[in-house]
Order: structure tokens, then C-alpha cells, then sequence
């Protein structure tokens, strides 16, 4: 089952996983109010989508999907690399491109749609699935969003896979300790992919 989860708001932690626990099917564009609220600083992935816009130019007006690759093709310039570059690293690129055809472009780049922040939740939760993110999350945060564990899940055997350079790497995480507010330093972010095993 997949899951699209709202970005957290400035209101608060819990409020934020409120919200961002409602969810919204991945195969639909996030809402662009939604959207809107993307951290300032996030990096773009595969399957994310794109409005650039080129003033007074509709030709070069257009929505790009990023490829598995990392790259999106756009008219005259050809291929923009976007894996793990910001909006404005991309709008940078792009003026700095045109340029050679067109004398000071006006360009504006915005996100539609997030779909390559992913992070997976599976074992002994009551909402196992894959969440589509518009925010950063840490381990806390993923396992509200899936619910909480259940009654007899390890709490302190949870793993974080997460694949690096092609190996597995296996990350513990101690729910127990962090309740009792001990090695908080393990309530790590995620990174895109990374799967939360609760046994």
C-alpha cells in the first residue's frame, strides 16, 4: 500500500505528524498548497515534476518529469542534471544555459509534484507501507506516521536499512532508550529508500 503524507507545518511536532499522516494516493500530484510548503533546502530525486517557465516565451513553458537517471530534458539545452540539486540550483543552471539563445531570461522553476522522497515502514506497525514525503524525516517521525508499533513488536531491535553505494547497511535503532531519553543521537534522518524494519 503506498501513502503520500502531507509536510510537516511550523506548528509544532505533533501537529505536523497530524498532518502529515492523512493520506493522499502517490499516483495524484501532491496539491500545489502542499507543495508550496517543501523545506527551502530540498533536493530533488527521480519521479519528481517541474514547472519551469520561461517569461514571454510559452515554447520553453513546460513540466519535466526528473528521470531515473537524475537528469531532465529541456528545449535547447538538452539534458539538466536534478538529483539531489534545489530549485534554485536548477533555475541557476538553466539561465546560465539559455543565455547563449536567449539575452537575459527571466526563469522561474517550481515543484508539482514530489514523488522520489520515499521512505518504507514494515514489520510490527500498525500501518506498514511506503510513505511519499514532502519533508525530511527522522525514524520517530516515520514510525508515527505509520502508526505506532504494535504491542509486541521489538522495540529495540529495529533496523534502518539503507543501501550505500550498492552495499546494505544495517543501522539499530533502540526505541526503548529513546523513550527514556537515552542516545537521542540514533533518532537519525532518513534518506530516500531507506526501509525501517520493526520485527
Amino acid at each position: 500500500m503506498v501513502r503520500s503524507v502531507r509536510p510537516m507545518l511550523s506548528t509544532g511536532l505533533m501537529m505536523g505528524i497530524m498532518l502529515a499522516a492523512m493520506p493522499v494516493y502517490a499516483e495524484d500530484p501532491m496539491p500545489a498548497a502542499l507543495v508550496s510548503q517543501l523545506e527551502p533546502g530540498y533536493r530533488l530525486g527521480a519521479e519528481d515534476v517541474l514547472l519551469v517557465s520561461v517569461w514571454k516565451d510559452e515554447q520553453l513553458t513546460r513540466e519535466v518529469v526528473v528521470r531515473p537517471d537524475g537528469m531532465f530534458s529541456f528545449p535547447l539545452v538538452g539534458d539538466i542534471p536534478a538529483e539531489n540539486q534545489t530549485v534554485d540550483d536548477i533555475r541557476g543552471e538553466l539561465v546560465k544555459r539559455l543565455t547563449k539563445f536567449i539575452p537575459n531570461p527571466n526563469v522561474s522553476v517550481a515543484v508539482t509534484k514530489v514523488a522520489s522522497y520515499k521512505v518504507y515502514v514494515v514489520g510490527r506497525v500498525n500501518k506498514p507501507g511506503e510513505y511519499v514525503m514532502g519533508h525530511y524525516a527522522d525514524v520517530l517521525q516515520a514510525l508515527s506516521l505509520a502508526g505506532g508499533l504494535t504491542p509486541f513488536a521489538g522495540e529495540n531491535d529495529i533496523k534502518v536499512m539503507r543501501r550505500v553505494r550498492g552495499e546494505q547497511q544495517a543501522i539499530p535503532f533502540r526505541y526503548g532508550d529513546i523513550r527514556k531519553g537515552r542516545d537521542l543521537e540514533q533518532n537519525i534522518l532518513l534518506q530516500r529508500g531507506d526501509v525501517v524494519m520493526v520485527p
